[in-house]
């Protein structure tokens, strides 16, 4: 999977900026990235504290662009586009003390051109580096809201292609309604083909094909419906069951004209309650890992870390960011 990743950012140059360049996951997973060649990362903080964390840790980042807040030369016109961007909503000395901080300064350097991506959140809370990318990158053209997907990968023994599947929205929102499940799905089907596989989304309820009823079932056909509507090419198909939506057996049972059950591979929960505890679910009795959750729906790349990662995910997650750009 990852080797399909490297290829691609490897054709197309990227910058990805660190909101915390100073952690020593940050360093190490930079490291990493500067020797193999293939992305270029962009460190937040003073470079004095990035070095000697760096040096302390025995991580190579020497030529990396290390950027200053405090110190940046085009602040000035970071404040001006800040101030443009909130219209009204925040004042130039507002504007100018949230860029005295890694997660809003590092959010407009993507804004302004500066990077492709960005990774966070190994000392920020989710909010942190997400309410940035609401206000300053804001949502893609036709998206009203943002999402989450999980990409769980399991290796086969025999050494053939991992299992890829995408799992949403496990993370960001709460109560979905019919139209931002609509948006996840079609966002999720977007994501899932940058990792070579070809998106067949199930629409998950406890109900399949009208064999329960209540408003969460309707809740799932409408946004079936209305994700059909934005993405006719797409293989979308709901309410589904998880078992008719992963078993051939069953799918032929209880929904044998669809092309999606029984073969799905992109599952859409009704709701954060669901998709959290299924993903985990997935992780921790079916084997699979768990890289995410990768942010949808905004105009650039910005992703969100946990802040008990190791530097082998932030490495992975600095991959699959960048490979969105």
């Amino acid at each position: 999977m990852f080797e399909n990743l490297i290829e691609i950012l490897k054709a197309n140059p990227r910058k990805i900026v660190f909101t915390e360049g100073h952690d020593s996951r940050i360093l190490e997973a930079a490291h990493r990235l500067k020797k193999d060649g293939f992305l270029t990362p962009v460190l937040v903080g003073n470079v004095e504290e990035v070095k000697s964390a760096a040096k302390a840790g025995g991580f190579d980042i020497e030529g990396l662009e290390i950027l200053d807040p405090a110190t940046y030369e085009g602040m000035e016109a970071m404040v001006e586009k800040m101030v443009e961007l909130r219209k009204g909503k925040m004042d130039e000395q507002q504007c100018r003390d949230a860029l005295s901080k890694g997660n809003y300064f590092g959010t407009m350097l993507v804004k302004m051109g500066e990077a492709h991506a960005l990774l966070g959140g190994a000392t920020y809370s989710t909010a942190d580096t997400v309410r940035p990318a609401l206000q300053l990158i804001k949502t893609k053209p036709g998206n009203k809201s943002v999402s989450s997907v999980f990409i769980m990968v399991r290796e086969h023994e025999d050494g053939s292609d991992p299992e890829i599947l995408g799992m949403a929205d496990c993370a960001i929102n709460i109560k979905p309604s019919a139209e931002e499940i609509a948006e996840c799905a079609v966002e999720s089907a977007g994501t899932i083909k940058i990792f070579g596989v070809d998106p067949k989304v199930a629409m998950l309820s406890y109900s399949t094909k009208g064999s329960g009823a209540g408003e969460d079932v309707d809740k799932m056909v409408e946004a079936t419906r209305l994700a059909l509507e934005a993405a006719p090419e797409l293989e979308i198909d709901g309410e589904l069951q998880f078992d008719a939506a992963v078993s051939p057996v069953v799918a032929r049972t209880k929904c044998k004209d669809s092309t999606v059950a029984g073969q799905a591979n992109v599952f859409i929960f009704p709701d954060i309650n669901a998709g959290n505890i299924g993903y985990k679910i997935a992780q921790r009795l079916g084997g699979f890992d768990a890289y995410g959750p990768v942010l949808q729906g905004l105009n650039a790349p910005i992703n969100d870390l946990s802040r008990g990662c190791n530097a082998d995910e932030v490495y992975t997650m600095a991959i699959i960011t960048a490979a969105l750009a």
